[in-house]
């Protein structure tokens, strides 16, 4: 069972691979990058109120919502910039390019919000290893997306 926590994270990469070259043609179709963006959001969202409805779980009280903290809600602002970078990026610079500078990004991010503990994580210091692997990856991309 444990293989699906690796699989799924591999099919994620796949399904917003091929979501960002969806969501350019429909920017080129509409000619509107930030409808484009907002329809891809519309139809994510209408998909998770079919989930929400047919899910057996309950769903939270008016009282835990109005208790979390502010910036716990802003994943959908990041996710609404993710989108909107990647079907303006792609047409531009191709998936390959954008992708690996995405995954770099990611990679960086991840292994300091693991180093410091940021946002829950359990703290995972930063070892030779994983700094070696990090300036393996940016170097990749930075020959990905030499000319």
């Amino acid at each position: 069972m444990k293989i699906l926590f690796y699989l799924l994270p591999v099919f994620a990469g796949v399904a917003i691979t091929i979501q960002s070259g969806v969501n350019s043609q429909l920017r080129t179709s509409i000619q509107h990058p930030l409808m484009a963006a907002f329809i891809s959001f519309v139809v994510g969202t209408i998909a998770l109120a079919i989930l929400l409805i047919f899910s057996k779980e309950t769903i939270p009280g008016l009282s835990q919502f109005s208790s979390v903290n502010w910036y716990k809600y802003t994943g959908g602002l990041l996710g609404a910039f993710v989108v909107t970078v990647t079907l303006i990026s792609v047409a531009q610079i191709g998936a390959g390019n954008m992708f690996v500078l995405i995954v770099a990004g990611q990679l960086v991010t991840a292994v300091l919000m693991d180093h410091f503990g940021v946002l829950g994580m359990r703290p995972n210091p930063v070892s030779m290893q994983k700094f070696f692997g990090i300036c393996l990856l940016v170097a990749g991309a930075w020959l990905v997306n030499k000319k």
